[in-house]
C-alpha cells in the first residue's frame, strides 16, 4: 500500500505551524522531548547568535550555580596573580617569611575580601598599583554581584508551566473506537485555570514523487478545562475524519510521524499564561496501551490522592 494512501483526506490540514514542507531539509524531530525546536542554528557570530541571559536563565541549576562558582574562583585566581606580580611587598600585612604559596594564597584570600566590598582590614593595598586595582576590582565586584543577583531573580521569578508529560503516548480503547491518548499533570503546589491544548501531526509523505512533510490538526475530546489540578488526558478520537484512521500497529512502525503537543494555562501565582509543549515520534507511540489511573481517595475519603510516580505507567490492553 503507498504511503499515501494511509492518510485520511478527510482530515484537516495545518498549514500554520511554522515548519518547512520539505521533508529532505529536515533532520530528526520537529521539537525535543523538552519543548525546545530540534533546531542548531549556525552562520553568525556566537555572541550575536546567543542570548547569554535566556542562556543562563534556562540552563539547569547545578550547571548555573556551576558558572557562578567557577566565576568567582576564577576573577579572584586572575586578580591574586596580578597582585603576586606586582609585588607582595606592596600588600601590607603578608609576611615576607612566608613561602611563595603561602603568600600566594593570602593574595588570593585578599582579592575575595575586596571582590566582595568585605575588607577585614589584615591586609591592605600599598602604593598606587595595587591600590588602584583593588579600587577596580571592588567595581567589579559590586557589578558582579548585581548580575548574580538579577539573574536570581530571573530564574525564580520566571513564569514556568511546571506540568510534565507521559514519556509515551498510547493508542488505547475509546468509547466504541480507539483513541490517541497522551497525559500530563501538574507536579508542583501551582493553580492551574482555563487550560487549554492543541495536538498537531506532522508525518512525511510522498506527494508527486517526492518527499513532503505535512501537517494535520487533532480534534480533541477536551480542548478546554477549567481547572488543571489533577492529571489531564488529551484524547483524539481515531474515527472517519481523523488522519490516524485504519492506521496499524504496523504502520506506526514504519511511517515517519510526530506528534506535537502544545499546552497553555494560568498560573494565579505568576498572574500570567504559562505555555509548555512537547512531542512524540510514531516510536514513543505505544499501540495497544491504556494509562493506569493516577489519582485516588485517600483512607478516609477526606481527600484524592496524586500519585505523581504513575504518570508514565500504562497496560497493555487488546484492541478490536
Amino acid at each position: 500500500m503507498a504511503l499515501l494512501d494511509h492518510i485520511n483526506l478527510k482530515a484537516k490540514t495545518d498549514k500554520n505551524t511554522g515548519f518547512g514542507t520539505n521533508s529532505s531539509s529536515y533532520g530528526g524531530r520537529f521539537i525535543n522531548k523538552n519543548g525546545v525546536a530540534n533546531i542548531e542554528k549556525k552562520g553568525m557570530n556566537i555572541l550575536h547568535r546567543i542570548s547569554w541571559y535566556h542562556t543562563l536563565i534556562d540552563m539547569p541549576m547545578w550547571k548555573f550555580m556551576t558558572i557562578v562558582l567557577a566565576f568567582y574562583v576564577g576573577i579572584n585566581f586572575v586578580f591574586a596573580a596580578i597582585y603576586f606580580g606586582i609585588g607582595i611587598e606592596y600588600l601590607d600585612g603578608i609576611s615576607n617569611s612566608d613561602s611563595d604559596w603561602g603568600k600566594f594564597g593570602k593574595a588570593y584570600f585578599f582579592s575575595a575580601q575586596t571582590f566582595t566590598t568585605v575588607g577585614y582590614g589584615h591586609i591592605s593595598p600599598k602604593g598606587f598599583m595595587t591600590s588602584a586595582l583593588s579600587a577596580a576590582e571592588a567595581l567589579i565586584g559590586l557589578l558582579s554581584f548585581a548580575i548574580a543577583t538579577g539573574l536570581f531573580f530571573g530564574r525564580f521569578s520566571k513564569p514556568t508551566a511546571f506540568l510534565k508529560f507521559s514519556h509515551n503516548a498510547v493508542i488505547a480503547p475509546y468509547e466504541n473506537i480507539t483513541g490517541l491518548m497522551i497525559r500530563m499533570t501538574p507536579f508542583k503546589n501551582t493553580n492551574f485555570t482555563d487550560a487549554e491544548a492543541k495536538m498537531t501531526l506532522g508525518m512525511s509523505i510522498e506527494e508527486n514523487g517526492q518527499m513532503i512533510n505535512k501537517f494535520y490538526t487533532l480534534d480533541l475530546e477536551l480542548q478546554k478545562i477549567n481547572s488543571l489540578s489533577l492529571s489531564w488526558t488529551l484524547v483524539h478520537p481515531i474515527n472517519d475524519q481523523s488522519p490516524l484512521h485504519q492506521f496499524t500497529k504496523t504502520d506506526f512502525e514504519t511511517i515517519h510521524g510526530e506528534l506535537l503537543v502544545y499546552v497553555k494555562t494560568f498560573d494565579d501565582m505568576f498572574s500570567s499564561t504559562v505555555a509548555a509543549r512537547t512531542s512524540y515520534v510514531f516510536s514513543e507511540i505505544v499501540y495497544g496501551a491504556k494509562f493506569v489511573p493516577m489519582y485516588t481517595r485517600n483512607f478516609d475519603h477526606s481527600k484524592t490522592v496524586l500519585d505523581l510516580d504513575k504518570l508514565n505507567e500504562f497496560v497493555p490492553v487488546v484492541l478490536g
